[in-house]
């Protein structure tokens, strides 16, 4: 009876790793699945064992749609940067063309005296310039006014100095309108062709091209033989290619060279000649 008791102890140990195997579940290695219910094929996978793709890759992500905005954005950025320069160049150089006729204005001032009664100064004599007729000085009137005063010298320089004194003063508005009123009453007086020439700067100086177009022409138009003209036509060359017509400007430089040698109006315009 003992020894059959040892033989049944003996046998129950050695079936016990036998169950405890057969509770695994057994995986197939080769097949992809188990046989704890899992089903065959995967997902993302055809019945043909080929992948379809999951929902998650069948649209862009939000990541990447923000990604393709956000990189858009930068683009429309970056050509409006770049425009803002074209634009901040083109107002500096507008800033320093103005500060270039403001500070050769100022040496024009403090080169500028009240002229002498001289012949230059005269209206009489020569035909108008050729070409002061068209461009910024094509509107220009060849005829005085017809309300002028009689001379009076005395008058006349009280005037003409009060209009240069805006001048000094930088009050470029009123000397502008000072210099009109006095050549609308005096267009025959020894101070016309110096007030002529210096409304041509004056209307300069405050950007109206026009206008100074205009003044500048009239110099050579009714006072051909005044010591102002070889510059009003220098300056009047220099109006027109800031209008863009340069088509006239080579016109008008060469006519200075030609007419005017040895002025410092011919020697800029020969300078402006060469680099055309």
């Amino acid at each position: 009876m003992r020894t059959c008791r040892r033989a049944l102890t003996v046998l129950a140990l050695s079936l016990a790793p036998l169950a405890v195997w057969a509770a695994v579940p057994v995986e197939d290695s080769n097949s992809g699945y188990n046989n704890s219910g899992s089903s065959y094929p995967p997902a993302g996978y055809g019945t043909n064992g080929a992948y379809a793709g999951g929902a998650a890759t069948s649209a862009p992500s939000a990541q990447g749609e923000l990604f393709n905005q956000l990189q858009r954005m930068q683009d429309q950025l970056s050509q409006q940067q770049g425009a803002i320069e074209v634009l901040q160049n083109q107002v500096n150089q507008l800033k320093q063309e103005g500060l270039e006729r403001y500070q050769d204005l100022d040496r024009r001032i403090g080169a500028g005296v009240t002229p002498a009664a001289t012949p230059d100064n005269s209206s009489a004599g020569g035909a108008p310039s050729a070409a002061a007729g068209g461009g910024a000085a094509g509107a220009a009137a060849a005829a005085p006014a017809a309300s002028s005063e009689p001379g009076d010298p005395a008058k006349e320089k009280l005037y003409y100095d009060a209009a240069f004194d805006l001048i000094k003063a930088k009050d470029f508005d009123k000397a502008s309108k000072a210099f009109t009123a006095f050549l609308g009453r005096y267009p025959n007086s020894q101070y016309a062709g110096n007030a002529q020439y210096w409304l041509g700067e004056v209307n300069l100086a405050k950007g109206d091209l026009q206008g100074a177009g205009q003044a500048f022409a009239k110099v050579s138009q009714l006072y051909p033989k005044h010591a102002k003209v070889p510059d009003s036509l220098y300056k009047l060359a220099d109006v027109e290619r800031r209008l863009g017509h340069t088509d006239k400007v080579k016109g008008i430089l060469q006519q200075v060279v030609a007419q005017y040698p040895g002025t410092s109006a011919a020697q800029l315009a020969q300078r402006d000649l060469q680099r055309l």
